[in-house]
């Protein structure tokens, strides 16, 4: 949370990439100082927002500031695209979090970046350049397949880190060659700290968290099937969800163009019927020992 003497977390910069895709440059001293390739923060764009967990995409030690990169998919990144702008605050911002993704000591890198995840592989590849690696980009959009590392047989490890079905790719790649390659997961999460049991994500037969154990993990051992479910498990509810801000945004425009917003009686967002529509799943089920 921001301090009494400030009311949130400043926006010092944004971009945007795609009509979709935006980047967001806060800033945050402690948090620049504290940062490593890999971790990640849990924000809240006002104070009855959703707490949504973001990589960190970059870090400015100097400038005191850290980056963010926003995909607008859902209600709230959504609602993030059109509020969030230069000069406006965060609410909370929570972080780093996560276990920074080791450099280790190869000597050849192989960085895979699928559409999003080429922002958070950047802080990885520079940190791993610094440590004296020779590291090699890959980057894909959404563009034909592309063949990795048949030039490159003397790869030591490669990060591959975009949609699941992209990493689960690049680990049945590496496999057959026992190429070491980590991956960055992120399953639903909500509360950061282990304590819900929403982030969990099985690794052969251990179950793990991504918020505390993670987010970067063995792409070998990895459930990806497991993964993909449990990512898709309330698109339902995102989907209601953004239909009914989407609604309320219209009304509310409509509300404000004829002058009479001040005396409207009923609340556009009506929380208590919402939260009858989500249907709260056992945080701990499947969890040995929940």
């Amino acid at each position: 949370m921001a301090d009494a003497d400030t009311p949130g977390f400043e926006i010092v910069g944004r971009e945007d990439f795609s009509p979709a895709t935006y980047s967001l440059i806060i800033r945050h001293p402690l948090m620049a100082r504290a940062a490593r390739p890999g971790q990640f923060v849990i924000a809240m764009s006002h104070e009855s927002g959703e707490r949504i967990p973001l990589t960190i995409a970059d870090f400015d030690r100097e400038k005191g500031t850290i980056t963010l990169v926003v995909q607008a998919v859902g209600k709230t990144t959504k609602e993030m695209q059109q509020t969030c702008q230069v000069g406006t605050t965060l609410y909370a911002l929570v972080g780093p979090m996560g276990i920074p993704s080791p450099l280790g000591t190869a000597k050849k890198v192989v960085c895979v970046g699928g559409g999003l995840g080429v922002a958070p592989i950047f802080p990885q590849a520079r940190g791993l350049k610094e440590n004296g690696a020779y590291v090699i980009g890959v980057l894909g959009f959404r563009s034909k397949n592309l063949v990795f590392w048949q030039d490159h047989p003397d790869i030591d490890e490669v990060i591959a880190i975009g949609p699941p079905l992209m990493m689960k790719a690049c680990a049945e790649v590496t496999r057959p060659h026992a190429i070491k390659t980590m991956v960055s997961l992120n399953p639903i999460m909500v509360d950061g700290t282990g304590m819900c049991g929403g982030c969990r994500v099985k690794l052969g037969d251990q179950v793990k968290f991504a918020c505390v154990d993670g987010p970067d993990f063995d792409g070998h051992k990895v459930d990806f099937a497991d993964l993909i479910m449990r990512l898709r498990r309330y698109a339902e509810q995102e989907k209601t969800a953004v239909q009914r801000w989407s609604e309320n945004c219209r009304m509310k425009d409509q509300i404000e163009s004829e002058g009479t917003l001040a005396q409207a009686e009923q609340p556009l967002f009506d929380a208590y019927a919402y939260n009858e529509l989500i249907d709260l799943f056992d945080p701990f089920e499947q969890v040995k020992g929940g």
